[in-house]
C-alpha cells in the first residue's frame, strides 16, 4: 500500500478537514493479508458518456464483501443530480433526466461513498471508467483524486487469459462474459448496484478458483 500512500503526500494539506482526509486516515491492509481477511467495497457507476471529460456521474451503486462474502445489508445505490440532459445514454443505463430531478448531488453521494471505503480496497469492472469519473468529482470537492487501493477484475481477467495464452476476442472481457467462464449466472447489466453485485460474485468466484482455497495474498489482486 505503500505505493498509493505516497501517492497522496501531495495532496495532504488541500484534504484537511475533509471527508476525504478522513478516508484516508483509515488504517489499509497489509498487501500480504489473506483475500478473505479484507475489507472489499465493490462500486459500480452510470454515466452519460464514455468520456470523463465531457460525460457526467449519474449513479453509483456499491457493496461490501467481509471474510470472503457480500454484505447484502451494506449494498448502497444512489442517483445523482445532472448538471445537463442525458441524452442518449438513457438507451444504455435507462436513466431519464426526469428521475435525476431532486436527486443528490455529486458532493452529497461523493461524502456517503468516502464513508463507505474508508479501510477498504476499492474493486471496480473496468476500474479505470468508473474511477475516471469518481476523481472528477473528488477534485472538483477537494481538489485531489481518491487515491484509494483498488483490485481490477477486468485486469484480472485479461491477466489469467494471456498467462493461459488464449485468444482474447471482442466483449471476452465484458462483466457478463467474465462471469460466463466461472458458471455464474446470466446478468443483465446498466444497473449500478446490480453491476456491482454481479462484480462483488465475479471477485468470489476468480479469487477463490486462484486461491483454490488456500492462503492467496491481497497482493496478489493489485
Amino acid at each position: 500500500m505503500w505505493q498509493v500512500r505516497l501517492r497522496r503526500l501531495p495532496y495532504t494539506r488541500r484534504v484537511a478537514g475533509t471527508a476525504l482526509q478522513r478516508c484516508w486516515q483509515k488504517p489499509l491492509p497489509a498487501t500480504g493479508t489473506d483475500w478473505r481477511q479484507v475489507s472489499f467495497l465493490v462500486v459500480d457507476t452510470e454515466m452519460s458518456s464514455l468520456d470523463a471529460d465531457d460525460g457526467e456521474l449519474l449513479s453509483i451503486g456499491w457493496v461490501a464483501v467481509e471474510q470472503g462474502a457480500i454484505v447484502l445489508g451494506s449494498a448502497r445505490h444512489y442517483l445523482v443530480q445532472a448538471q445537463r440532459s442525458v441524452g442518449q445514454s438513457a438507451i444504455i443505463h435507462s436513466l431519464r433526466d426526469c428521475e435525476l430531478t431532486g436527486a443528490a448531488t455529486g458532493a452529497e453521494v461523493l461524502q456517503r461513498f468516502l464513508a463507505a471505503a474508508a479501510g477498504k480496497v476499492l474493486v471496480l469492472h473496468n476500474a479505470a471508467l468508473d474511477m475516471a469519473f469518481l476523481d472528477r468529482v473528488s477534485r472538483r470537492e477537494f481538489n485531489a483524486p481518491v487515491l484509494l487501493p483498488l483490485v481490477d477484475t477486468l485486469l484480472q481477467e485479461e491477466r489469467l487469459l494471456r498467462r493461459k495464452e488464449q485468444p482474447i476476442r471482442p466483449g471476452d472481457l465484458r462483466l457478463h462474459a467474465c462471469r460466463e467462464r466461472y458458471q455464474l449466472p446470466p446478468h443483465q447489466g446498466h444497473n449500478a448496484l446490480l453491476d456491482a453485485l454481479a462484480t462483488a460474485e465475479l471477485l468470489l468466484a476468480l479469487a477463490a478458483h486462484r486461491g483454490r482455497g488456500q492462503f492467496f495474498p491481497l497482493r496478489q489482486l493489485l
